[in-house]
C-alpha cells in the first residue's frame, strides 16, 4: 500500500520548529511534546521524526533504528513523567488512531501516552 505523506502537517512543522512544542523528549528518532488540549493529567504525543502516516505505514518502512528509538523513547517518557507502574508510577494508556475510522486527526504516526488518572474503559460496551 503506498502512501502519501503531507509535509504540512502540524507535526511536521513541530518537527521543523516552525511551531515550538513543550517537548519532554527528544532523541535521533523521535520526539515528545505535551499536548496542548490535554485528555488526561498526563498526555504527551510521541512521534517519529520521519515522514510517516501512520502505525502500519512505520511499521512497513522504518528503518530498524527508528522502529527501536521510538519503542524505547515511549519507555522513556514514561519513566520520565513517573507514571511507569514498574517504577512505581500509577500506569498509562497508549493510544494510536489512524484513518477515518480510527479518527486519526494528524497524517503523522503519533502515540498518545495518557495518565494521571483512572481512564475508564478504552471504548463503550456496544449494544
Amino acid at each position: 500500500m503506498a502512501y502519501t505523506y503531507d509535509t504540512e502537517n502540524i507535526f511536521a512543522k513541530i518537527i521543523r520548529g516552525e511551531i515550538p512544542c513543550d517537548k519532554v523528549l527528544e532523541t535521533e528518532h523521535t520526539l515528545a511534546f505535551r499536548d496542548i488540549a490535554p485528555q488526561a493529567p498526563q498526555h504527551v504525543l510521541v512521534i517519529p521524526k520521519g515522514p510517516y502516516v501512520n502505525y502500519d505505514h512505520f511499521a512497513a518502512e522504518a528503518s530498524e533504528e527508528e522502529v527501536v528509538d521510538f519503542v524505547r523513547a515511549v519507555g522513556e517518557v514514561c519513566r520520565t513523567l513517573g507514571i511507569a507502574p514498574g517504577d512505581g508510577g500509577m500506569g498509562y494508556r497508549l493510544i494510536n488512531n489512524a484513518g477515518e475510522a480510527g479518527v486519526q486527526e494528524v497524517p503523522h504516526m503519533h502515540v498518545h501516552v495518557l495518565s494521571g488518572r483512572r481512564l475508564g474503559r478504552m471504548l463503550p460496551k456496544a449494544d
